[in-house]
């Protein structure tokens, strides 16, 4: 028997942008081909991931690549998930997020986080120890600053005075913002400002993060004029058979897994506790679900479930995954999820 589908499900697609081993103007032609025909087959939103230094990363600007996706769509929304304000300047990164919104027509989902890599932000003179009151006071000031008019902020790491905002984000007040996060308290954060929530993570585990979320009140109702998206992200592969999507997905996911080890590799980093070592160990984790239409559509709906989560975040291009491959599974996600809600 078919699973049902929630009638508030939404999908998402995110990007890390990682290395494919192919020239990098060419994988920003693939992937801009993949935005628009998300854009054609009606996802929500294309999120981007910032990374420096890493071939984990190729869009180390996200903003700069997301005004070339929002110049080819039409209704996909946009946005850094997340954009890393410990490494911004908060008025750089408001002043960045009006223009991107505004050429957008209102289409940004700002993602904002602190960064979870210190050699990262070591290479640009960040301190490991800075970077919690950075990103704080950076996240306050950025907030504030959507509200307009003159602006002041006396803090240990940015004093502003008297600033004047001439400019303002498309979306009033402001468009909508995201955090990415594996713990409780960050989701109540996040339910407490009104932000949405990405996770990453077996289902069971998830769950302890959207209970958290909804506990502080900050899930809107179906009755609200919005529902707030509980994300739940997964890497996703379909084939015509099982053989063959695991024929795409797994030598895809080691080429991933080797580019998101990069800098921990070459200074001698301990990887994260939680990080599959092997393919066999994400489809374990339900980082990466693989196979036909059939098994896919009902593991997903299982993990959503489980995981209390209402927005699916659709990594369907990673490592050296053919473009084909990832309209391929764009489109048959399309067909047997977004059809079936109508």
């Amino acid at each position: 028997m078919r699973k049902a589908l929630p009638s508030k499900l939404a999908l998402g697609i995110f990007d890390h942008l990682d290395d494919d081993g192919s020239a990098i103007e060419r994988q920003y032609a693939d992937r801009l081909r993949l935005a628009e025909t998300c854009d054609r087959l009606g996802f929500y939103a294309y999120h981007l991931a910032e990374y420096h230094f890493s071939p984990h990363g190729r869009s180390p600007s996200p903003n700069l690549f997301l005004s070339s996706v929002a110049q080819r769509t039409r209704q996909l929304r946009i946005g850094p998930l997340v954009m890393l304000l410990s490494l911004h300047h908060p008025l750089r990164a408001f002043e960045e997020i009006c223009m991107l919104d505004q050429l957008s027509g209102g289409r940004v989902e700002l993602g904002i986080g602190r960064g979870s890599l210190p050699i990262e932000l070591g290479y640009f003179g960040i301190d490991a120890d800075a970077v919690p009151g950075r990103y704080f006071e950076a996240s306050e000031i950025l907030v504030e600053a959507m509200r307009g008019g003159i602006l002041s902020y006396q803090g240990r790491h940015f004093e502003l005075n008297n600033v004047p905002l001439t400019l303002r984000p498309h979306q009033r007040p402001r468009p909508p913002m995201w955090i990415a996060t594996n713990r409780p308290e960050s989701a109540r954060w996040a339910a407490a400002n009104d932000a949405n929530i990405a996770c990453v993570g077996p289902a069971s585990f998830v769950r302890k993060i959207t209970d958290a979320f909804r506990s502080d009140g900050g899930h809107k109702t179906d009755t609200d004029d919005h529902t707030s998206f509980l994300g739940l992200l997964r890497m996703i592969v379909v084939g015509q058979s099982a053989t063959h999507a695991y024929s795409l997905a797994a030598p895809a996911f080691e080429r991933w897994l080797k580019s998101f080890k990069f800098l921990y590799d070459i200074n001698a980093i301990p990887f994260p506790p939680n990080l599959p070592l092997n393919f066999d160990a994400a489809m374990e984790s339900e980082l990466c679900v693989v196979g036909t239409a059939a098994f896919v559509r009902r593991a997903l709906l299982d993990q959503l479930e489980e995981a209390g989560a209402n927005y699916l975040l659709c990594q369907v291009a990673f490592g050296d995954l053919p473009l084909d491959a990832s309209l391929y599974t764009a489109m048959t996600i399309q067909s047997e999820f977004m059809e079936r809600v109508a």
